[in-house]
């Protein structure tokens, strides 16, 4: 049998080639790979980037790794004291550094698959808990690491998002009579002036058909190509009926281990499948600023009542979705948390409502659909809504101002 041949700087070359293209993502020298951090960062913590800096370039490698462990657990005590919207910024890129640094400090020297599978594990932690840093480097990298443990080369991708996988309890019920219900409107490939003028402006919920049949995930995607080509990625897991409720919680597991747990009993690799829709280019904001999720659950999973701060495409790829959605204007009649945390949840059980506890909230006029593959749900700003997936599904959101 002979050998394979591989041209010079192919990733899939092996363990040395890996590491040429890892190191082909950094500046040349050590002067040009460095964070412009603010005051609120410590200046020994500045002082000891500086340090695993010139430690990487210098090829001192377990000194290196040495000291971005020391990193990563001090700003990971700083991503984790309080609220995580009051969590600074350039904390969450000191801890993207320190896992970008790790994860090449593991690929240095060849290793097993092992090696390999636990730097993608530190890229992903930096992904999920860090923010972007040199250009999305965390992102290339990760790209890397993927294409070597799968054969494949890498999927460009310049924006950042990460799937969100969700599991319930087995609840799924049942399709609410729609006839009883206000349908939410359907167009089919509306203009982006007729979009704009009747329902951006005014700010209506409509459902979008047509726009995502080009989409190559709505002929490709299964629970099998999805474990194919992102089963090793590390992905936030929310398990409970919903995140009301005291017994929900969140992990961090693989999309093979979330399938392997709670399905068989929005991931990097899966962004090439997907398109931003072109009705987001009527916003304020710029195209980067578009942040992209994936949602993955079994049926029964529920999203309580709530509302976002920015507008929200819905597109279904996998299952059917039952959706409801109130104005902001009725939100007196919702019930929202008083806690700060959860001002933007309703307390009612929409679909069994208290309504001794609750007595406004069945006159409150609302609008309903059930979302199928290939349809795009426009959610405004601020609209509440509440989700309850029909079956095994699968759903990416845009949201964007």
């Amino acid at each position: 049998m002979g050998e394979a041949t591989h041209h010079p700087g192919d990733p899939l070359a092996g363990a040395g080639a890996l590491w040429e293209a890892l190191r082909a993502l950094l500046p040349d020298t050590k002067e040009e790979l460095k964070l412009d951090l603010s005051e609120k960062v410590e200046r020994s913590v500045v002082m000891l980037l500086q340090q695993a800096t010139e430690l990487f370039y210098e090829g001192s490698r377990d000194e290196c790794l040495q000291t971005s462990e020391a990193i990563l657990d001090y700003s990971w005590e700083k991503l984790n004291t309080g609220p995580w919207q009051d969590v600074d910024k350039d904390w969450r890129r000191v801890y993207a550094f320190g896992c970008l640094l790790k994860a090449l400090c593991l690929c240095r020297v060849p290793g097993d698959a092992a090696t390999v599978a636990a730097a993608l594990r530190v890229c992903d932690m930096g992904l999920l808990m860090g923010a972007a840093i040199l250009g999305d480097i965390l992102l290339k990298v990760a790209a890397i690491l993927q294409t070597h443990r799968s054969g494949k080369r890498p999927a460009h991708s310049s924006t950042q998002e990460q799937p969100s996988t969700k599991k319930a309890k087995n609840d799924p019920g049942s399709i609410p009579d729609l006839k009883l219900e206000r349908a939410v409107p359907r167009l089919r490939c509306p203009s982006l002036e007729h979009f704009r003028k009747h329902f951006l402006v005014p700010q209506r919920p409509v459902i979008l058909e047509g726009v995502a049949d080009h989409w190559p995930c709505m002929k490709k995607w299964s629970l099998e190509y999805i474990q194919e080509v992102a089963g090793c990625r590390t992905v936030p897991v929310e398990v409970g009926s919903r995140y009301t409720d005291e017994e929900w919680s969140q992990t961090l597991m693989t999309v093979s281990e979330f399938i392997s747990k709670y399905i068989v009993n929005e991931i990097p690799e899966l962004r090439q499948d997907i398109s931003i829709p072109d009705y987001c280019c009527l916003g304020d904001g710029e195209e980067e600023e578009i942040t992209i999720n994936a949602w993955f659950g079994p049926q029964g999973t529920v999203s309580p009542l709530h509302q976002d701060p920015q507008q929200n495409f819905l597109a279904q790829v996998l299952g059917r979705k039952y959706v409801r959605l109130y104005s902001p204007q009725e939100s007196e009649a919702l019930y929202p948390h008083d806690t700060h945390l959860l001002d933007n949840t309703s307390q009612v059980d929409v679909e069994n409502p208290d309504v001794e506890k609750f007595p406004k909230f069945t006159e409150a006029p609302f609008q309903s659909c059930v979302l199928s593959p290939g349809e795009i749900l426009f959610i405004p700003v601020k609209y509440w809504h509440y989700v309850r997936a029909l079956d095994l599904s699968f759903s990416v959101s845009f949201w964007w101002s």
